[in-house]
């Protein structure tokens, strides 16, 4: 099917001319991380606090850190896994960014929970629907939600259509390899979805490993021959993931490599691209602080992502976001904190 779809590639567009250099400034270009799970932390007594020790509000603590956008997953009945992330849970995240005067990124996972290249397990309450209707659920619950943020006064500046979709979502109806015209279809139906709640908000689709010009090409390819739209590609980037995957790729190259297929992606899909999640390591195998020398350097590749992204991509990336900075060390290897909740030196990239 992959070879297919490139053969309909090069026939359905050919490459786009090249976009002339656009300077960045601050306000274009968004600094953000996804802290979904700080409300379900705070329910443990997770607490936060800036570098000296003072106690505050983990969102006010992130705009403090020189972030600039908060991104938020949503799931369609997480009933079974606590309710977080549903529809109240968002609410109050969102709320809580708009007061801390940050851009707000909302992140469809059309799943009960966690949804990935290797997870898009259909929600419970959808797993009988044909195609339109399953069509017609992604457009009722996206617009569900959307209308609920824009009764609180919250217009969210990016919205994601579906997470990390690079083998589709909503299986096995929408599995990309095997039904990329039903993949497309319900992409579409999202798309359309947001237009009519928020018509300037930008659509977002992500997929992982954005070093990878292969998958994007076939990806990106089956959502145009099958009439779906995207307003921005959103891709995962992440040095540490990537190295275990192959022993062989640094990150250095990891980064070089997801650079160069920016740049690629914007000019041969004529549309910006935002790194929507990246996470360097901060901890190590028995879930202790990494070493001075690890925190060190995970703090030099966000730096360098980030003004990579900034400086070196026509102005076509416009915006990196860590994936849960705020994750203690013991829970989640890649976030970006300390055990008693104080951020660690990788923070220290987004001020520079």
């Amino acid at each position: 099917m992959r070879n297919g779809l490139l053969i309909i590639l090069a026939v359905f567009f050919a490459p786009l001319a090249g976009f002339a250099d656009e300077p960045q400034t601050p306000c274009d270009f968004a600094k953000g991380a996804d802290i979904s799970w700080v409300t379900e932390m705070e329910s443990t007594g997770a607490r936060f606090f800036t570098t000296d020790g003072t106690e505050t509000d983990c969102f006010v603590l992130m705009k403090q850190l020189g972030l600039n956008a908060i991104r938020l997953r949503v799931w369609v009945d997480p009933a079974e896994h606590g309710n977080w992330c549903n529809k109240t849970d968002l609410l109050d995240k969102a709320k809580r960014t708009a007061r801390a005067g940050m851009d707000v990124m909302i992140d469809f996972h059309y799943s009960d929970w966690w949804a990935d290249p290797s997870h898009q397990t259909t929600p419970a309450a959808w797993r009988n629907c044909t195609y339109e209707e399953m069509k017609q659920a992604v457009a009722e619950h996206t617009k569900d939600i959307l209308q609920a943020l824009k009764d609180e006064g919250i217009t969210p500046r990016w919205v994601q259509v579906g997470n990390e979709t690079s083998n589709g979502f909503l299986w096995p109806m929408g599995d990309a390899k095997q039904h990329p015209e039903q993949y497309a279809g319900l992409f579409a139906a999202g798309y359309e979805a947001v237009k009519t709640i928020f018509p300037d908000a930008i659509v977002i689709v992500h997929l992982d490993n954005g070093y990878d010009p292969e998958l994007y090409d076939w990806n990106l390819g089956a959502l145009l021959a099958g009439g779906a739209k995207f307003d921005m590609i959103g891709m995962s980037l992440y040095p540490y993931w990537a190295h275990l995957t192959d022993s062989n790729r640094t990150a250095d190259a990891t980064i070089t490599d997801c650079i160069a297929n920016i740049k690629r992606v914007a000019e041969r899909f004529g549309c910006d691209v935002m790194i929507a999640e990246t996470g360097m390591e901060c901890a190590d195998e028995q879930g202790r602080l990494a070493s001075d020398a690890v925190l060190n350097e995970g703090k030099a590749q966000l730096v360098r992502i980030i003004k990579e992204c900034r400086d070196n991509t026509g102005g076509h990336c416009k915006g990196v976001f860590y994936w849960e900075p705020e994750c203690r060390p013991g829970a989640y290897r890649l976030g970006a904190f300390t055990e008693d909740g104080k951020p660690t030196v990788i923070m220290d990239a987004f001020k520079e």
